[in-house]
Formats: C-alpha cells, structure tokens, sequence
C-alpha cells in the first residue's frame, strides 16, 4: 500500500524513527494505529458507562420501572 499523507506528518514520522521509537514508516503507522484503535475502544467504553448511569439514574429516580427475572420468567412462562 502506498500512502501519501502530506509533509507534516511526514516530518512527525521522520522524528518518531530518530528518536528510536521505531525502526522504519511502516512501523511508525502500525503503531499510530494500534494507538488510534485503543482511543476508539476507551471512548466507546465511556459512551456505554455514560449510557449506563443514565439509565441507572432514570431507575433510582423511579422514572423507569423494573422487573425481577422471576416476574419475566412468569410473565413468558419460562
């Protein structure tokens, strides 16, 4: 593959394998990469906690019935 990303980020690779963080581009890139991909991961973490204590407030606040798993089981006959 062959990419062409601009002469800043070139010049940010250039640093990164001078500085021995990595040996060569392709190394610099899969390593930019793997790092991108957790972010990804931790902000998609963050959404579902967000998510759940929202939901959990809207339950304390008795905005949001529940039911037991014995009420479910009974209500579909499981």
């Amino acid at each position: 593959m062959n990419v062409s990303i601009g002469l800043p980020y070139e010049s940010i690779i250039s640093k990164v394998i001078q500085r021995g963080y990595a040996g060569n581009q392709t190394e610099v890139i899969r390593q930019a990469l793997l790092a991108y991909e957790r972010v990804i991961d931790e902000e998609e973490v963050q959404l579902v906690n967000k998510g759940i204590q929202f939901e959990m407030q809207e339950i304390n606040q008795g905005k949001v019935k529940t039911k037991t798993l014995e009420q479910i089981k009974k209500k579909y006959g499981l």
